[in-house]
């Protein structure tokens, strides 16, 4: 598709704009197209179909942005540390059965997403798709709370990351100095030091970030060799197939087996989240509406299987749950660990091995940090956000959204504080990361069910001599037409709603305080403040996403 020189401006909400603001945007709109590169003004005309003006640099290619989505994933680095979850309500044949479960599901959410973030590749993701999805006279409402739910469950994806790596490098310690035993002061002053990390990487790294994603997603592919070759060949004793294929668990006394491998789901699902981090950087990745949808995909594809690999090998070298259980390692959360000794019989050999694992899931907290940040310079840019003028600023010379970076980065300091006085605050806090996330899910796919049941998304062929105005819905380059698409939307809708249930069961019935899901709770406390501040305040000003500059008339 080619860009004519004749624009047309609309405002925010689909209305002619004044004759100066038209010869304004239109004085924009040609600057960019001169000065760009063809590429460039294709990923600027994207944009501008969305009324956003290009002011992030698009340093991501295709493989830099698959290291990036496969560093969030980190799908067979966190089989290990929840493979015991699985285990207790499910078993062995459980979790291998509803793993494979947990993969094509999310696989059908993220394709659709893919298609999503094809028709319109912004930063905001869920909310700006809420927003052009939604019925007119509720959009913004809907599209408001979805901004705060993706905002707090990629906070919270902050926060676990970092506590995790910081707990896996004290139980490692502790692994090979028995005398020790970590404490949670400790936990959270090495959790602070991977935020700094964190922040340091993503403020003056900016440049080297993509080139450094082909470093970690090397060592994500070969670690996985790693990691798995030396434990399954050395491993002395083995389960054997009929009691990996065959053995169920109800550890959590469900009344039924079904529900309790339906509770166990949760933590592949949790393994394999997060894709939509791609999304968010669509504003740095070259060729967005193409490359994004393609990572999505391509992410979820090689991470679910490499999982799967990583899940397998795990239950064959577990003969014993218990006997893990009661280790050093597994008594400080990591039973993983004391399966990697047993399995090669080297306490030298085991650290390297887990050192890759902690490695990835450091280098997931720089990604997470990068998301999580561009969600929240996208929704400041739309003044949904308190001091939004701030939380939209650039820096003039990096391109990098820094106040936002160092209001997640604040916030994830403070959350850290609570670990210190409780764990279980702290993990309270922390149970969100799914329930947020599948809801911004689920509802922006229900929504796209709707739209796509009723014919309200137009192909570009039928565009052409039309003229664009904001937000059109239109398909991108990635999408499933027909039936097909109509019966994966209609099944991810149905598997996001599953999630959303279990993810708020707790994993034991009638569970005491400690181990209680609290998700449910805290969820329904960030959808409650959500409403209450959009009808105080933000009401008046939030007007949806912002319309900076104008469409291009396509020819």
């Amino acid at each position: 598709m080619g860009a004519s020189m004749d624009l047309h401006a609309v405002n925010g909400h689909g209305s002619a704009a004044s004759k100066n603001s038209l010869d304004e945007m239109a004085k924009t709109s040609h600057v960019i197209e001169s000065a760009l590169p063809s590429a460039d003004q294709r990923d600027a005309q994207a944009l501008a179909r969305l009324g956003k003006k290009p002011v992030l640099k698009r340093r991501f290619s295709f493989i830099a942005m698959l290291g990036f989505t496969c560093t969030v994933l980190v799908t067979w680095e966190a089989i290990p540390i929840i493979y015991i979850t699985g285990l207790v309500n499910g078993g062995s044949a459980g979790f291998a059965y509803s793993y494979l479960v947990a993969l094509v599901g999310s696989l059908s959410i993220f394709t659709v997403l893919a298609e999503l973030a094809s028709l319109a590749p912004t930063s905001g993701g869920q909310y700006h798709w809420t927003y052009m999805l939604a019925p007119t006279s509720c959009r913004k409402f809907f599209s408001y709370i979805i901004a705060w739910l993706v905002i707090c469950g990629w906070q919270a994806a902050v926060a676990t990351s970092a506590i995790v790596s910081g707990n896996m490098i004290l139980t490692l310690v502790a692994m090979n100095n028995p005398g020790y035993s970590p404490t949670q002061w400790q936990g959270t002053l090495v959790y602070w030091a991977l935020m700094a990390l964190a922040i340091i990487v993503n403020l003056y790294s900016s440049t080297i970030l993509p080139k450094l994603e082909f470093f970690i997603l090397s060592l994500h592919i070969l670690g996985f060799f790693a990691f798995l070759i030396p434990m399954v060949y050395l491993c002395p004793q083995k389960a054997t197939s009929t009691e990996v294929w065959t053995k169920f668990n109800n550890g959590g006394d469900w009344p039924t087996m079904a529900l309790s491998v339906f509770v166990g789901l949760i933590g592949s699902v949790f393994a394999n989240n997060g894709t939509d981090c791609a999304v968010h950087m669509a504003e740095e990745t070259r060729g967005a509406d193409y490359v994004i949808p393609w990572c999505v995909v391509s992410t979820s594809v090689l991470n679910g299987i490499l999982g799967l690999g990583t899940l397998l090998s795990m239950l064959y070298v577990t003969p014993s749950i218990e006997a893990v259980l009661e280790s050093p390692s597994g008594q400080l959360g990591f039973p993983y660990m004391q399966v990697v000794l047993d399995s090669v019989g080297s306490y030298a050999g085991a650290a390297v091995m887990i050192s890759i694992i902690i490695s990835m899931f450091i280098f997931a907290v720089f990604a997470f940090l990068a998301t999580a940040s561009r969600i929240v310079f996208a929704f400041g840019r739309d003044k949904g956000l308190p001091f939004w003028q701030t939380m939209a600023t650039v820096h003039p010379k990096t391109a990098i959204p820094n106040y936002a970076i160092y209001v997640i980065t604040a916030v994830a300091c403070f959350i850290g504080l609570i670990n210190i006085g409780s764990a279980t605050a702290f993990n309270i806090v922390l149970s969100i990361a799914v329930s947020t996330l599948y809801l911004s899910y689920t509802i922006t796919e229900l929504l796209l069910l709707w739209r796509r049941i009723r014919g309200d998304i137009r192909k570009p062929s039928e565009m052409s001599g039309s003229t664009w105005q904001a937000n059109e819905l239109v398909w991108g380059p990635f999408h499933i037409p027909g039936v097909l698409g109509i019966a994966l939307n209609a099944f991810a809708v149905c598997y996001g709603t599953i999630v959303i249930i279990f993810c708020l069961f707790p994993a034991m019935i009638n569970p005491d305080p400690a181990h209680m899901n609290w998700a449910c709770l805290i969820t329904a406390a960030v959808i409650f403040f959500a409403i209450a501040y959009y009808l105080m305040y933000a009401k008046k000003i939030y007007q949806g996403p912002v319309v900076e500059i104008s469409p291009y008339q396509i020819s």
